[in-house]
């Protein structure tokens, strides 16, 4: 299994949880651990992460692909085809000049998933991936998150949807003022 999907109701706790698993909020008790390491411990965030939390930000005055390259500087892992291709597969012109400034907000969640996905990290967090999207476009990102599952890859994401989690996770979460209060497995459904 490695696509987990979280629901539950606005303030249930799902996008506090990514951040504490991205290492951008430390828990008041218990621990994250990634890899076998704790987060806030030996090591501040996860190696290998991918994660687009809320509204995602970006430099705006530069173009989509420019802020790609901004990102992908910082490891050096993405290559130029790659970010143009992943551009192109959420629906974005890679040669488009205009600055990010001037972007819908749907535009703005497809550049957010194309950064998210473009290193092909271990783990990718994607907190509420549909907002603003149209039809065409949730089906497209679907198809992202599908291909996204791999061996050694963890996909969390949420949605406030329960037909689109189901269609997409192997195990659903359901929150509640913080705390787990409901599990299924699409495994388990199957037997």
């Amino acid at each position: 299994m490695n696509i987990y999907g979280f629901r539950g109701q606005n303030g249930s706790g799902k996008t506090m949880l990514m951040r504490c698993i991205c290492g951008l909020v430390i828990p008041d008790n218990g621990a994250i651990i990634v890899d076998g390491d704790e987060l806030g411990k030996r090591i501040s965030f996860p190696e290998s992460l991918g994660a687009l939390i809320e509204s995602p930000g970006f430099i705006e005055h530069y173009s989509a692909l420019d802020n790609m390259r901004a990102i992908a500087s910082i490891k050096g892992i993405a290559l130029e085809n790659e970010m143009r291709e992943i551009l192109q597969e959420v629906g974005l012109d890679p040669d488009e000049k205009k600055s990010v400034k001037k972007y819908s907000l749907g535009m703005r969640q497809k550049l957010g998933i194309a950064i998210a996905l473009m290193e092909n990290p271990e783990l990718i967090i994607l907190d509420e991936p549909f907002n603003a999207l149209d039809e065409a476009s949730c089906e497209n990102v679907k198809k992202m998150i599908l291909s996204a599952k791999v061996p050694d890859r963890v996909v969390l994401l949420s949605c406030h949807d329960k037909n689109q989690i189901n269609a997409l996770c192997d195990e659903t979460i359901e929150l509640a003022q913080g705390k787990i209060i409901r599990r299924d497995s699409l495994y388990e459904k199957e037997k």
